[in-house]
């Protein structure tokens, strides 16, 4: 079995899932979008995505921003703490490159694997 599989154990499936991340959420966010997280006790990481068709308006880039946030999480997920993250995509997302998604997303993922800090 290949060690980077996105296989169904890491995916947020139910609505309960996701009510559970949007209670007590750790955040790291840009102007393009926001990632929400929250401990689990599965010992991996977990995702969720939240596209709405009101902020990116075409199925072909709601599909595509989709696509590079599940590569993404994909490659990342054995540097990730065991955490439930949702994904939120805002309209300036679909203005983003490939490479500058991907590029965000790092940079998100390296923020949120840091401990949170104390208020």
């Amino acid at each position: 079995m290949n060690k980077l599989a996105f296989s169904r154990e890491l995916r947020l499936l139910t609505p309960e899932h996701f009510n559970f991340v949007f209670q007590q959420p750790h955040r790291a966010g840009s102007p393009h979008l926001t990632i929400l997280a929250r401990n689990n006790t599965l010992g991996r990481p977990r995702l969720g995505q939240a596209v709405p068709k009101k902020q990116i308006k075409l199925a072909v880039d709601r599909n595509r921003f989709k696509r590079l946030v599940r590569e993404s999480f994909r490659l990342h997920q054995h540097d990730l703490p065991a955490k439930d993250y949702v994904v939120i995509a805002k309209k300036s997302a679909n203005e983003l490159s490939n490479e500058e998604l991907s590029k965000l997303l790092d940079k998100l993922w390296q923020r949120l694997s840091r401990p949170p800090r104390k208020k």
